[in-house]
């Protein structure tokens, strides 16, 4: 009778109990089947481009040197296009911070056009390559390898051991329109950055055309594919200077080839050196079996060309290109716009897997240099719209190229680059000349070789002393120092090492106006043809008359118009290089040189103080190289200007005719 009572509860409590274990085994199911969903990644929280760099690896590497101590590392970066168009030719910058040395990066190149390896200890930009445009999510429906690059990279930094991480200081994308923020860290290793389109720019060239826009830049180069087989196509290559004191002398062009190509035939250009070796010895002899190689003009990985002399222009075979064929001239615009680009042609061989007639690949790192001229540094190639050329038949139509690429270089100064030009002052007010710096373009690093002093000023000199080359002015620059009572020091200065120096001469300083005497001298062994200056003055440029010897006019630099542009007349148009004296035994060498005396009005320039500084130039360029300039001006004397007046007045006279004899 008792245990029915006590049933019912232990009934009920085992129920409870099973109901509560199916209960759980039902959550538990629940959840196995249904997750929890793991929180979003940052680059899918990014609507726009996200950018990381990502150190995966470090070791120690020879040799040991525990105050500079290198290291190799390993890094990714990765490029995600989560936005809603198509991120074209995509750029990252990454600012590197230990000293690094880039050996490697895959699927990009440098956008400066350095080939590897190359010291980034300031930082740089990287290019994609061969694939440089990132479609979106919606042109794709989602498919990351067509969103996203990954380029590996591998080098050599300095100063951070493992497990410590050398990360960069910061990433952001490069390419114009977009906006970053600082890039942030996660974690130890990795630092990333979220890049969205800026609102103020104007995008709509980039978003609606097929190609980006073209770009201006102080000298640009299309690469033109004007006919395209299966194994190879006819490149086109236009260098055009658009910077109005850019130029080149004896061009040379160079470029890395990055899948096997090499250059067949050439009209208007050819190699600095003609070498089918790499071939032979290559895949290109095992693929083109039944080809010519004897024929093959350049196998080179990275071929140098040079441009022609103008007798070839009308030759069938390597001329008959327009704007070919003149020595590797190319002039600014102001002087001549027919000289200022330069055309040529190479016929280029493929190889597999690229055999196909769109399966083009332009040539990456592209990089020009001249004699006395000023260093460009070029970018990568741009996919364009297609150039267009006038129909060869004579028909009133224009042909398009089959594909065209944009390279645009600008005119840089390299670290610790030196001038090649350098300019003295003198006065009519001071008898001495205000020489070019000690080693203003550049002196030997060997100390112990050297017989002069790098860090001496340079010491002032008698007005005769101008046409005397350095190595010959030791006896004459002694003298005039213990005539005006100035120390000399020993050692003596070393010279300025200049090929070309331009002496500035403020001559006269009346009431209504003032004159100036510039004097160009060429002490190297390189005739300049179409040779031309350039001084900028900040206060007197408006006040400028006329030059009596050259042709010379204001321009526009930067939206400034100080800058006197000067070119010398037909028939003075040609700066001859030094040459021996008249009696080579007795006589020093004597510099090829042009002088004009230049005249300006105070009408324009009220208050302008001409003797105090507004009469020298604050920059002065000889063709295109911007020049060392002194550190002082010549100082006045008022005695000088009451005895000897009547022989200053009457000093630009005996120096011409001393030029000139």
């Amino acid at each position: 009778m008792d245990s029915a009572p006590n049933f019912i509860p232990r009934l009920l409590l085992l129920s409870l109990l099973i109901i509560s274990i199916l209960l759980g085994s039902s959550q538990s199911d629940a959840n196995t089947t249904n997750p929890s969903p793991s929180p979003p990644s940052d680059s899918d929280l990014c609507n726009g481009v996200f950018v990381s760099y990502t150190h995966t690896k470090g070791s120690k590497i020879p040799p040991n040197d525990t105050a500079n101590q290198p290291y190799r590392f390993e890094s990714v970066i990765t490029v995600l296009n989560h936005g809603r168009d198509e991120l074209k030719s995509w750029r990252v910058f990454v600012k590197f911070a230990h000293r690094e040395i880039l050996v490697s990066a895959s699927n990009a190149v440098l956008s400066d056009g350095s080939s590897l390896p190359v010291s980034v200890e300031n930082g740089t930009v990287f290019a994609g390559y061969p694939s440089s445009d990132l479609k979106s999510a919606i042109q794709t429906a989602g498919d990351v390898t067509q969103m996203q690059a990954r380029v590996e990279l591998v080098g050599t930094q300095f100063g951070v051991a493992p497990p410590n991480v050398p990360l960069p200081k910061n990433i952001t994308l490069a390419t114009d329109g977009w906006k970053c923020p600082k890039a942030t860290q996660k974690g130890t290793n990795v630092l990333q950055v979220c890049c969205i389109p800026d609102p103020d720019y104007d995008n709509t060239e980039i978003i609606d055309n097929e190609f980006l826009p073209r770009k201006d830049g102080d000298l640009t180069i299309m690469y033109d594919v004007v006919r395209s087989y299966s194994s190879n196509y006819m490149a086109q290559v236009t260098m055009e200077n658009h910077n109005p004191l850019g130029r080149l002398d004896n061009w040379k062009l160079s470029f890395d080839w990055m899948r096997d190509e090499f250059i067949y035939t050439m009209k208007g250009a050819y190699p600095s050196i003609v070498d089918s070796s790499d071939c032979v010895d290559g895949p290109q002899a095992k693929h083109y079996q039944d080809l010519d190689f004897s024929n093959v003009l350049s196998c080179a990985r990275r071929p140098t060309v040079i441009d022609l002399p103008p007798t070839k222009y009308n030759d069938s075979t390597f001329g008959l290109i327009p704007f070919c064929c003149r020595n590797g001239t190319i002039l600014p615009r102001s002087m001549d716009p027919s000289k200022s680009s330069s055309v040529f042609q190479m016929q280029v061989y493929k190889m597999p897997p690229d055999l196909n007639i769109s399966a083009l690949s332009p040539p990456q790192n592209w990089r020009i240099n001249g004699t006395l001229n000023p260093d460009y540094k070029c970018g990568p190639p741009v996919r364009v719209s297609p150039s267009q050329f006038v129909d060869p038949s004579g028909l009133p139509s224009n042909r398009t190229a089959f594909a065209s690429w944009q390279v645009v270089c600008n005119i840089t100064q390299p670290k610790d680059a030196s001038p090649r030009c350098c300019v003295s002052f003198s006065a009519y007010f001071n008898d001495s000349i205000v020489p070019c710096k000690t080693c203003a373009c550049g002196c030997s690093s060997n100390k112990a070789a050297r017989a002069c002093s790098a860090t001496a000023p340079s010491l002032l000199l008698p007005q005769q002393a101008l046409l005397v080359p350095f190595e010959n002015r030791t006896e004459l620059t002694v003298a005039w120092a213990y005539l005006k009572q100035r120390p000399v020091p020993n050692p003596m200065p070393c010279g300025d090492n200049c090929g070309v120096s331009i002496n500035w001469h403020l001559a006269t300083d009346y009431r209504g106006g003032w004159t100036a005497r510039v004097t160009v001298f060429n002490w190297g062994e390189t005739d300049f043809v179409d040779w031309f200056t350039a001084v900028q003055m900040k206060n007197a440029a408006p006040g400028f008359e006329k030059a009596y010897s050259f042709n010379a006019s204001t321009i526009g630099i930067n939206g400034k118009n100080n800058t006197i542009f000067m070119e010398g007349l037909p028939g003075l148009n040609y700066l001859v290089a030094e040459r021996d004296g008249e009696n080579p035994l007795k006589n020093p060498r004597i510099p090829g040189k042009q002088q004009s005396v230049m005249s300006f009005t105070k009408k324009l320039t009220p208050g302008i103080n001409v003797p105090g500084g507004d009469g020298f130039p604050s920059k002065v360029f000889f063709n295109g190289e911007e020049c060392s300039l002194p550190t002082i001006l010549p100082m006045r004397s008022s005695q000088h200007r009451k005895h000897i007046s009547v022989f200053l007045l009457a000093l630009p006279v005996l120096a011409l005719l001393i030029l000139r004899a």
